[in-house]
């Protein structure tokens, strides 16, 4: 081991070349949900208790409509991204795979289902 140059001894701990990415995503998704949780608590809170009927002519206008799915979309996206680096940093092996596995696996599976939803709400 004392004959190896320190990049060799460096060579396979450093990054997986994702890191970066994974930042920028976060930051983006983060400016995003800064605009779009304010839009969608007053066009959410608008709406509050009000019958079904009202509730459903409501959505089904194209603008509050967006305004949720993109909030949902973008809100499940940071969600898995904010996961599963937390669970690369904490979690190893085999059990850290299975994991970010199923975080993405549920991130897209709620996302779909509430945009599912929304859509079947609006049309």
């Amino acid at each position: 081991m004392s004959f190896l140059t320190d990049y060799k001894r460096a060579v396979g701990w450093g990054s997986a070349k994702s890191g970066t990415m994974h930042h920028w995503r976060m930051k983006i998704s983060s400016v995003a949900l800064l605009i779009l949780i304010p839009l969608f608590v007053f066009n959410f809170g608008a709406i509050l208790g009000a019958p079904y009927e009202e509730v459903v002519a409501h959505y089904a206008r194209p603008w509050p409509a967006i305004i949720a799915a993109l909030t949902i979309v973008v809100g499940f996206m940071h969600f898995k991204d904010g996961a599963q680096i937390m669970i690369e940093d904490y979690v190893h092996g085999l059990t850290g795979k299975v994991l970010i596995l199923g975080v993405i696996l549920l991130s897209y599976a709620a996302a779909a289902t509430g945009v599912f939803a929304l859509a079947k709400l609006a049309l």
